[in-house]
């Protein structure tokens, strides 16, 4: 078995890698799903690079996923200290 490919991620796996930032700055208060990802690629933070082995799901760079966290943290804690 190949281990996952770190530069090419899932929403799933860009979550979660995403997530570990969120939740250190926020102090455990904010979250990121696979369901965000997709909506930052929506709504033009992120740009797909491809498709996984599945054929369907999109992959997201791992550098793209921390600008668009980055890019998107500032809006999210302001709604989390609410």
């Amino acid at each position: 078995m190949e281990p996952p490919d770190v530069d090419h991620l899932t929403a799933a796996q860009a979550a979660q890698h995403a997530n570990r930032a969120r939740q250190f700055v926020s102090n455990g208060a904010a979250h990121i799903t696979a369901a965000t990802i997709r909506s930052w690629a929506h709504r033009g933070h992120l740009t797909a690079t491809g498709l996984a082995d599945d054929n369907r799901s999109r992959t997201y760079r791992l550098q793209d996923v921390a600008r668009a966290e980055l890019a998107t943290r500032a809006r999210a804690l302001r709604h989390v200290s609410s």
